[in-house]
Formats: C-alpha cells, structure tokens, sequence
C-alpha cells in the first residue's frame, strides 16, 4: 500500500464542516488575533480541551531560518 504524502507540518489534515456564521465568525476573531482560521480553530480546541482538563501534548515546532554554515574542510 502507498504512503500518503506527508503534510509539511506533520499535522493531520482532515475536512471540516462550519456553518458559514461560524466560519465568518473564527475569521474576525483570527484576523483580530493575527493568525489564519486554521490556527485560530486549532487554538479554540486546545482551549475547549484543557477547560475538560485534557492537556494534549505540543509537537515540535518546524525550524525556521537558514540551516548553520558548514565548517571549512581541511586541505
């Protein structure tokens, strides 16, 4: 069977259905925020989540900027 291609965040994907008031309202609320709907969603379910008192683990953060220079190599 055929490996599905990886997100580049290694965040799962999946389809979500809003009710347009509701998607209009997370977008007001991201823009004030300064985030995209995607992560203003994903924020919202951490909240509703520890208020349940479940703490889902954080993943890693992708790493950002150039990678370190290479030494020089030895002549």
């Amino acid at each position: 069977m055929a490996k599905p291609p990886s997100n580049a965040k290694g965040k799962k994907a999946f389809a979500l259905r809003l009710d347009p008031a509701v998607h209009a309202a997370i977008e007001r609320l991201a823009a004030a925020e300064l985030r995209s709907a995607n992560a203003q969603i994903e924020m919202l379910l951490r909240e509703a989540l520890e208020k349940r008192g479940i703490r889902p683990s954080k993943t890693e953060p992708p790493k950002r900027g150039r990678p370190p220079a290479k030494p020089p190599r030895p002549e």
